[in-house]
């Protein structure tokens, strides 16, 4: 057995990409829109009106996270990013855990934003008149109903998706344009004449009401913030690696500013019963308090638009990272196809798609959406936090050195990544114990703690079961080595950055 994962040069994948297209990816994938129209709502119901110091909070351990990811980039850029950073620096294991919850994770984020979706259609249809087809009446609420809708959008941007990240990029430049002029247009508007006094206790975090709400709405709000690491995994798609970091950073920063001004513009129209009340149709609500139709509507529009966009920006850093995997023979070797005429994973990225649609099809057990975006959103949370901190302490292990050759950018390159990484396990692991000791019995419901545990242990315990199998079935020299097969990196290492 050779200790190269391959014996010829490593399918590639095609160089095309500048740094607005990674932006446009990565804010895709973090959906502002989204988050602001569905996360503050589920947020709220936790942290109360305290949304704009969660975010802030929640902010600094995510910076940290994203330093690491901008220096790990510098000097090995892959597809696989945090399974092959996590895999050299700290433990193979590890490392194809990393990449394991991370599919895991974006596969649950699919079903779930294409239940959105769906529903956001839902909503816009009645507002059009539409309440009936044929005789089944339209509820954007059902979970059968926006489940069906959101697939046939699923299929559609997926398609869009294999003939390369070019095409996909310049579709979610447009959608994110008309999305941030509506977003700041409907919030700067909300902010100045929302009937709702404006009030510097909504930045106090010490006015959340206990330590399980803080810990509980801090990975909400790294839930929200969660994507913008998808600049790093079409890093071998753009043409200068350190595209990759400025496009994170930049989406990052974007992201606290779309958070902060929405969190504010919705406390100033809406109360608290209003703000956690409406889940899914919070957006569409905060439209209608602030206009009539068909204005009113612009908001759902952009919330669809928002949705459609992060389901194709789902699915390409999903289909990198198991391509950059699956070159190392962790996976199946049908994920590091490359389509000769788009220059893409496009058998992985139509199998993310079918996964997705069937994890979409298996949510309906949870029969109302409400449930089912709690459910999901907390389970995603955990595993995200714990795929981030593995990321940061890779990074501080690597850059260890720099304590002692320059304090200051060992400061940041190794203590802030450090810090961040403990702040997101502890929380999850205080999350975690919270769920364990608030019921005494199982229940396929939002509201059952086990349940809510049970999710995302299920995500990390199948990461180790098929980490057994990559390492003692397919003898991937992952394990051996804990390196990922990057034709490029040898030259990047010697680039100057």
């Amino acid at each position: 057995m050779t200790d190269k994962p391959y014996t010829v040069d490593p399918p590639e994948l095609r160089r095309s990409l500048g740094v607005l297209d990674g932006v446009a990816v990565a804010a895709s994938s973090t959906a502002a829109t989204t988050s602001i129209g569905i996360g503050l709502g589920v947020t709220a119901g936790v942290v109360g009106l305290h949304l704009p110091a969660i975010m802030l909070l929640a902010f600094l351990p995510v910076l940290g996270i994203a330093g690491a990811y901008s220096r790990l980039n510098r000097v090995e850029p892959n597809a696989g990013n945090g399974y092959v950073w996590v895999g050299r620096s700290l433990s193979p294991w590890l490392g194809f855990l990393v990449g394991w919850v991370n599919i895991v994770a974006t596969v649950a984020f699919l079903a779930y934003t294409t239940a959105v979706t769906g529903s956001a259609m839902l909503q816009l249809a009645g507002e059009a008149g539409v309440h009936r087809v044929g005789g089944l009446a339209l509820d954007p609420g059902s979970t059968a109903q926006t489940t069906a809708v959101g697939i046939v959008v699923l299929v559609a941007v997926t398609l869009t998706a294999v003939t390369g990240i070019r095409t996909a990029a310049r579709l979610q430049t447009g959608l994110l344009v008309f999305e941030y002029v509506v977003l700041l247009g409907f919030c700067g508007y909300g902010i100045v004449t929302g009937p709702h006094p404006f009030s510097l206790s909504w930045f106090d975090p010490f006015a959340i009401p206990s330590a399980t709400a803080l810990a509980q709405g801090m990975l909400l709000s790294v839930f929200c913030y969660w994507g913008f690491e998808a600049a790093f995994s079409v890093n071998e798609e753009v043409r200068d690696p350190r595209d990759a970091s400025r496009a994170g950073l930049i989406t990052l920063v974007t992201m606290l500013g779309l958070f902060l001004l929405g969190s504010v513009a919705f406390q100033r129209v809406l109360s608290e019963p209003e703000l956690a009340g409406h889940g899914a149709e919070g957006l569409a609500f905060f439209g209608d308090r602030l206009a009539s139709q068909p204005w009113a509507a612009l908001p759902l529009v952009a919330l669809m638009f928002s949705a459609m966009a992060s389901l194709q920006a789902g699915v390409i850093p999903t289909a990198r990272g198991m391509f950059a995997m699956s070159r190392d023979r962790t996976l199946g070797p049908v994920w590091a196809r490359v389509s000769p005429r788009y220059g893409t994973p496009a058998a992985g990225t139509l199998l993310i798609g079918a996964l997705a649609t069937a994890v979409a099809a298996l949510a309906l057990v949870i029969p109302r959406l409400a449930d089912m975006i709690m459910a999901t959103v907390n389970a995603v949370g955990i595993v995200v936090a714990l795929s981030y901190a593995l990321t940061a302490l890779a990074a501080a292990v690597r850059f260890r050195a720099l304590l002692r050759e320059d304090l200051r950018q060992g400061v940041r390159a190794v203590v802030l990544p450090a810090l961040s990484a403990c702040a997101l396990l502890g929380l999850g692991g205080y999350l975690g114990w919270s769920f364990f000791t608030s019921t005494d019995h199982f229940e396929v419901s939002a509201d059952n703690g086990w349940f809510l545990l049970t999710t995302p242990l299920v995500m990390i315990a199948s990461g180790f079961v098929a980490a057994g199998w990559a390492k003692y079935v397919r003898r991937s020299p992952h394990f051996r080595t804990g390196e990922g097969t990057d034709a490029d990196a040898p030259q990047l290492l010697t680039t100057p950055n």
